[in-house]
């Protein structure tokens, strides 16, 4: 008996048995940790499923950010893939559910942009001017929430406005000189004061100082002042409007004019408007000539599409700012012939 008190008060027991304690406490735990770990890395890994499948919620961003602490970035390149499919209102919904869990000022910041961008590019200006205007109240000098106040404004025409904006971009040492050339063309097109007459020498006179807004004048003499441009037209760069020529009405056509210029002999002979077999430095133009002596019968017609020349991405409608990066008349018009044609004899009419 006694020696066993002595054996169990023997240090090197104690020692064992608070290294056995320490050990086994260890092990829980450390087995605790991994049965969470796989337990949220399985959780994690159906949220990414439902993400592949395209079933993510807007409530499922908040868990993701406020439950998995994923980092605030990949949130909000997640929520792009919103934008990416044109879901507006879905984007819009994750950036509003968003900005209830960020404290942080500068992420508050950055997506009441991306909350601007996307009302704008939803076609909600009045939403996304409220949102770059509520920015600009603590943060006056953030150019992005300027500029797109700027294409705001332009679109719905309160060119005051804009000369406000342009003012406050100009003081944080902005280039905004095109910008100026430019709204002020706007001004005079759409000035309710001014004659079609007076209009026309206003834009000439801006013309004759910078050429860039070239499209725009003839765009607006084609509508306004046809006789104009056509006693004029040796001013212009035809080429750079063959899409505005292609669809201008035949009853305003100058023919005579027409068959001075080589440009428009070939354009209007691809037409079909007159007879003229001469070949067009214009690759489309030539086929579509040579169609037209064709034993043939050949369903060919001619298409066209805008290249910006800053950003070089394509969109298939002319706008006088690029819809992907906002440059001002960079979009330059290609030609392209359309598809199908079928032989005139052919077995299967």
């Amino acid at each position: 008996m006694n020696s066993l008190i002595i054996e169990y008060r023997n240090p090197l027991f104690g020692i064992f048995t608070i290294f056995l304690v320490i050990f086994i406490s260890s092990f829980l735990t450390y087995a605790y940790n991994i049965y969470i770990e796989r337990k949220s890395r399985k959780e994690y890994r159906n949220f990414i499923r439902k993400f592949e499948l395209g079933d993510l919620k807007e409530d499922d961003y908040i868990s993701l950010y406020t439950t998995y602490n994923l980092p605030f970035d990949s949130i909000i390149l997640l929520a792009s893939s919103f934008l990416h499919k044109g879901e507006y209102n879905k984007a819009i919904s994750v950036y509003q559910a968003l900005l209830l869990h960020v404290k942080e000022f500068v992420k508050k910041e950055e997506l009441l942009e991306l909350l601007g961008k996307t009302y704008f590019k939803g076609g909600f200006l009045q939403r996304s001017k409220e949102v770059y205007l509520k920015i600009l109240k603590f943060s006056p000098r953030n150019k992005q929430a300027l500029f797109y106040l700027l294409f705001i404004y332009e679109k719905l025409k309160d060119y005051d406005k804009v000369e406000d904006i342009m003012e406050s971009l100009d003081e944080l040492e902005e280039d905004i000189r095109m910008d100026k050339t430019y709204i002020r063309t706007l001004a005079i097109i759409d000035s309710v004061t001014l004659s079609p007459e007076e209009k026309t020498n206003k834009l000439l006179t801006i013309f004759h100082t910078n050429n860039l807004i070239e499209r725009l004048f003839l765009q607006f003499l084609l509508k306004y002042n046809k006789d104009f441009f056509w006693q004029n037209i040796h001013l212009f760069t035809l080429n750079k409007i063959i899409d505005l020529l292609w669809y201008i009405d035949y009853n305003t056509i100058n023919f005579t004019i027409v068959e001075q210029n080589k440009f428009l002999k070939s354009l209007y002979s691809a037409k079909g408007y007159i007879q003229d077999n001469t070949a067009s430095e214009l690759f489309e133009l030539s086929v579509l000539i040579s169609t037209k002596n064709s034993t043939l019968n050949v369903d060919l017609d001619l298409n066209f599409y805008f290249i910006c020349s800053k950003c070089k991405k394509i969109t298939p409608i002319h706008d006088n700012r690029c819809p992907h990066c906002h440059s001002i008349l960079a979009l330059q018009v290609k030609s392209q012939l359309s598809k199908g044609y079928y032989e005139k004899n052919s077995s299967l009419q």
